[in-house]
This record gives C-alpha cells, structure tokens and sequence, in this order.
C-alpha cells in the first residue's frame, strides 16, 4: 500500500513539473518570439542602459549585415525583451561616443523593423521609438542637408534628394498603430533611419543628389 503511495505521488509530482516546465517553455517563446538565440545573446549580455557596440562600413561583417533586409516586429503584450532591447538601443544612440539624432536596430546587429528618432519638431526635442516604421507617402517637395551617420566613422555629405515632407506610418511600443506627417529635418532623420531597415545607407543616395543637381543646373 505504501509502495502504491508513493508511486501516485511520484507520478503527480513528476505530471507537475513536467506540465510547469512546458508551461515556462511556452511563455519563453512567446516573449522572445522577435530574436533569435544569437540575438537574444547580444540583448541580454547586459543591464538595459548599457549601450551596445555600433557595426561599422569599415568592419567586413559589419557592412554585410547593415547591407541585410530587417523584419518587422511582432508585437506581443508585455514583451520584456522588447523593452530591454529598445531601451539598450537608446542608450546606445546617447552614449558619449554616439550623441547621434537617431539609430537604426540594424546599426547593433539586430535586424529588426525598430528605430530611435530625435524629434525637432516637438518641445524639447524629445527622442521617440518607432516599431515597424513606414515611409508611404514622400514629397515632391526636396531638401538638402548635410548627413552623418554612426556606422559610417568621420564623413559627412550633403544631399539635395531627401524629401521635405514624408507620410509616416508606425506601431508604438504600447502597440497603437498611428500615421503623421512629419516635415523639415526631422522627415529627413526617419528616411535616413527607415533606409537602414532596407540595408541601404545614405552614401549610396549620393548618385541621385548628383542627378538631382545636375538638372536643377
């Protein structure tokens, strides 16, 4: 009787643990559904206000993968290593060495549809953070402008092919879709952050400000 006993408990016991253990599994994928075991790695290597290195043009594998498409982000309540990987992007964009105006996901090695923008057209100039960002609408309307950017190390160019004025689509991190109109400089910081989600950088928008030129002389 007591062999019996101890048989049933044992077996509840193990029925528990393997039914927690799926349990843990299961809220483990769902939160970390956006990255991948390599990203997840980089993510969580350390506390969300440390930054994180910057890829660079003059770095062989870091110009391959900033070269690379990024995906959008699914968005899932209460993602954790979502909000840890957004505020380690900030803290990147803000470090001393950096003080840019705005970061693409890709910029860190994650290829995903997230970027930091500082917005001049707000009070205060506030930085914001936009998920699965869209350009759908640009002006005919163009502005130029000198660039920089953290990934391509002492060079700036001035370009002439940037759109005043963009129509905007995006989700925020509380997962609201929204649509604006953003204009002036501040237009010209999203298409630059948007161009690093489809691999493309702002050098190689030097032939059409060429093109632009030429026809405006």
């Amino acid at each position: 009787m007591a062999t019996k006993r101890f048989l049933f408990i044992f077996s509840m016991s193990f029925l528990l643990v393997t039914l927690g253990c799926s349990t843990t599994k299961n809220q483990t994928a769902k939160v970390n559904k956006n990255f991948d075991d390599q990203q997840l790695v980089m993510i969580l290597n350390a506390n969300n206000n440390t930054p994180m290195r910057v890829f660079k043009i003059n770095n062989v594998q870091d110009s391959l993968l900033l070269r690379k498409q990024s995906e959008d982000v699914v968005i899932i309540p209460n993602d954790t290593t979502l909000k840890h990987f957004t505020n380690r992007l900030f803290a990147t964009v803000r470090d001393s060495l950096s003080l840019g105006v705005g970061i693409a996901a890709p910029q860190v090695g994650i290829l995903k549809n997230i970027i930091w923008v500082q917005r001049f057209d707000r009070e205060e100039f506030p930085f914001e953070v936009y998920l699965n960002p869209k350009i759908i609408q640009y002006s005919q309307k163009k502005q130029t402008r000198a660039e920089g950017c953290l990934s391509i190390p002492n060079r700036r160019e001035t370009l002439n092919c940037r759109a005043y004025a963009i129509l905007l689509e995006y989700i925020t991190l509380e997962g609201e879709h929204r649509t604006e109109m953003v204009e002036d400089f501040t237009a010209i910081i999203f298409q630059h952050e948007v161009d690093h989600l489809n691999g493309v950088l702002y050098i190689d928008l030097m032939d059409e400000a060429l093109k632009i030129n030429s026809v405006s002389n």
